[in-house]
């Protein structure tokens, strides 16, 4: 199935993600280098980086919902989607708990606010799993003839890789 939403002929919620995803890391990323340095400049950028991360990620998520609510129920590609969907608000919920927690004082960060930003950065790398699972297994938002309900790309039970058990399309007609 193809995205709902385009711009210039490409979905759009992908176009967005590598914001959020960038900013919020980064300000993690950051928070540990002050936590390294002491010095409170880092603070500073990571919530800045973060106020940024926030507003990318509602933003992105609002595109990401469209596509996912024309997702055929009863898909795996609609389970996994709700997975990546719900994932992702717990990430933007996790930084903003974090962003809350250092509004008062961005330059000096308490502890708690750094935790959440490590638990947030964990949780973007399932939901980044999850949301290349949608488009690069199950073709959502990518492809007419997606198999909504394609196996997992994890190894099967007896460690056998599921996709060798589906073939193998030529990118181009010959």
């Amino acid at each position: 199935m193809e995205s709902r939403v385009k711009f210039l002929g490409h979905p759009v919620h992908p176009m967005l993600i590598p914001f959020p995803i960038g900013l919020l890391a980064t300000a993690f990323v950051f928070d540990v280098i002050y936590l390294v340095s002491e010095s409170p400049r880092w603070a500073d950028v990571a919530f800045w980086m973060m106020t940024a991360g926030i507003v990318g990620g509602l933003a992105a998520a609002v595109f990401g919902a469209m596509d996912w609510w024309a997702i055929p129920r009863h898909t795996r590609a609609y389970r996994v989607g709700l997975l990546h969907g719900a994932g992702n608000v717990a990430v933007v919920i996790l930084f903003a708990v974090s962003w809350w927690l250092r509004y008062d004082a961005p330059l000096t960060p308490p502890g708690a606010a750094i935790v959440l930003d490590g638990l947030g950065v964990a949780a973007m790398l399932v939901t980044g799993w999850l949301g290349g699972e949608l488009v690069d297994r199950l073709g959502v938002g990518v492809d007419e003839g997606a198999n909504l309900d394609a196996p997992s790309s994890l190894p099967g039970p007896r460690g056998e890789a599921p996709s060798a058990h589906i073939p193998i399309q030529q990118p181009f007609p010959r």
